[in-house]
């Protein structure tokens, strides 16, 4: 029977979307029988801050759903400067190699993606132990980073690029999150097998009992205030200025705004909220996954805004899919691949250009009006992401791809 390590900076009991992914494919792995172990850093995301139970470690062995996780220190910092982002990658690649090293041979090494760096600990142990490296692609780095101006030093640019023609060169397959990232790699690497492994919905985590929480009564949010929803990563991507200034011009309405979470950007636009005496917008922070259906349930619409860039034409934000597995309509923020995925086709919510209050504003309003209509967009995107979207499928498929180009090889 194959065996599987999975190596990634990000895992639980961290929230996020490869945390989440991550760990779903850990669980199936195992589940269908084969020997899985993760190899991640001391948990510390999004506040870059060791998690209390981990602190004055230097690494630790536990285990999740009976999942063996070795966790090996890791530099955090609250500055976000490139020396310390550069730090922190590039400790936990350290870390992680002589980890690796200690461990015994695995057949299949997924590496995860970003922080692109990881990728040196992938290639190099996969070719002292002879296992096949799995490069998964969540996000294009270094083409976001300069895009985005996280980086702006041309050397260190191009040196990020050379280190990922290296990186996918030496991997045996490479899967990407979207369509357009699948797209962009196969168009500069011809020769590799590149795949596509989308992020899902675990249908049986929402389709059994959850935990019961009466969030409006905590948050004293009125039984007929229409409720709209934003929980994820507080970031400079996500582009939350628009929900405030929805917030703004919708005052006089019964409608509530949620922003549950944390990230660089929570101070300044709790700070707009507090200047601007926006009462109905209601700042939370990071919350459990167990914890997360109850607060979608709350809510009437979910937002999925991201800044209007052309880079984020081929994004899919995982957090979409929780909402839609819930029967809920999203407000979508995002051209693209994931305006095609899920307006067009799938029909679970209403588009509004990004970053563009004016067209958010008429979208709410059609929402908070037909109230029917906005539950017909819920239904549509349940039966949508259930037939498209079922991690299970998606992990199935993926699996298949790893033995088809094993067997080519």
């Amino acid at each position: 029977m194959s065996s599987f390590i999975i190596l990634t900076q990000y895992y639980p009991p961290e929230t996020g979307a490869p945390q989440n992914r991550l760990h779903s494919l850990a669980k199936y792995l195992k589940k269908t029988g084969y020997h899985v172990t993760i190899v991640t850093a001391l948990p510390n995301y999004p506040k870059n801050e060791i998690f209390l139970d981990y602190k004055g470690r230097f690494s630790k062995l536990e285990a999740i759903d009976s999942i063996p996780i070795h966790r090996t220190w890791i530099f955090v910092s609250a500055s976000r400067g490139v020396l310390s982002r550069l730090l922190n990658y590039f400790s936990f690649v350290i870390t992680s190699f002589f980890k690796m090293l200690q461990l015994p041979k695995a057949e299949f090494i997924i590496c995860e993606s970003p922080p692109l760096f990881l990728g040196i600990t992938g290639v190099i142990i996969a070719k002292l132990k002879g296992s096949k490296l799995v490069f998964n692609v969540s996000d294009l780095w270094p083409e976001s980073a300069e895009k985005l101006n996280i980086i702006s030093n041309r050397f260190l640019i191009r040196l990020a690029y050379r280190l990922e023609s290296w990186i996918y060169k030496n991997a045996f397959l490479i899967s990407g999150q979207t369509k357009g990232i699948v797209r962009n790699i196969q168009q500069r690497f011809p020769k590799k097998k590149v795949v596509w492994f989308p992020n899902g919905v675990d249908i049986e985590f929402f389709e059994g009992e959850q935990e019961a929480f009466h969030w409006r009564q905590e948050l004293e949010i009125a039984a007929d205030d229409f409720v709209l929803l934003y929980a994820g990563i507080i970031g400079h991507a996500q582009g939350l200025d628009v929900i405030l200034k929805a917030a703004e011009s919708l005052q006089e309405f019964p409608i509530r705004f949620l922003i549950v979470g944390d990230g660089p950007e929570k101070e300044r636009l709790k700070a707009i909220a507090r200047d601007k005496q926006l009462l109905k917008v209601i700042f939370q922070p990071n919350m459990q996954k167990s914890k997360i259906p109850s607060l979608i349930k709350t809510c009437d619409a979910y937002l999925v805004p991201l800044k209007k860039l052309e880079l984020f034409k081929g994004a899919i934000p995982s957090k979409l899919f929780e909402p839609l597995a819930l029967a809920k309509p999203i407000l979508l923020g995002v051209d693209g691949e994931a305006r095609e995925l899920f307006i067009e086709e799938g029909k679970a919510g209403l588009y509004f250009e990004p970053e563009n209050d004016t067209e958010l504003i008429k979208q709410i309003r059609v929402l908070f009006n037909d109230r029917l209509f906005a539950a017909r967009l819920g239904t549509q995107g349940q039966e949508y992401v259930k037939e498209n979207f079922d991690r299970e499928q998606i992990h199935l498929k993926l699996l298949t791809h790893f033995f088809a180009a094993g067997a080519k090889g």
